[in-house]
């Protein structure tokens, strides 16, 4: 498995678009056109590559110097279990801290808090629903050492 960061202009753009929105949103019964984030262009696009095929891919939108969101983590549904989305994380998390990120946010839905958890985020705030569905605040500090798998 490759992990590849995707540019403005990069050909799997719609991949990545497509798995978001079949993992994340058609299970809602969401259009496809409410998987898109208006601050997209801003934000970092992390995907996990088997051969030609996109499998996984998290996002991230710095929000201050220092913070950022991670959103919109999808891992295709047989892929699930692989350890995937941890590969994602992690080097998502590597990257951030070494461009001087120190603290990452997101909202987890209640039934991805676990995974969220074993990672070393933590819950804060009260439960809130988003699009739908049941969700927690998390938040994990970032170590200034880089990650060593």
């Amino acid at each position: 498995m490759e992990l590849r960061w995707l540019g403005d202009s990069d050909v799997l753009q719609e991949s990545e678009l497509d798995l978001r929105w079949r993992v994340l949103r058609a299970p809602l019964g969401h259009p496809r056109e409410a998987t898109s984030f208006p601050f997209e262009k801003e934000s970092l696009h992390l995907v996990a590559l088997e051969g030609p095929s996109l499998v996984g891919c998290v996002l991230f939108h710095p929000e201050g110097p220092e913070t950022g969101r991670l959103f919109q983590m999808a891992v295709e549904p047989e892929r699930q279990g692989q350890h995937i989305g941890q590969q994602l994380v992690r080097a998502l998390e590597a990257e951030l801290a070494r461009r001087g990120f120190r603290t990452v946010t997101l909202h987890a839905r209640e039934s991805a808090v676990g995974f969220y958890a074993r990672l070393g985020y933590a819950v804060f705030g009260e439960p809130f629903t988003e699009v739908g569905v049941p969700h927690r605040h998390m938040r994990r500090a970032l170590s200034r050492q880089p990650f060593a798998g």
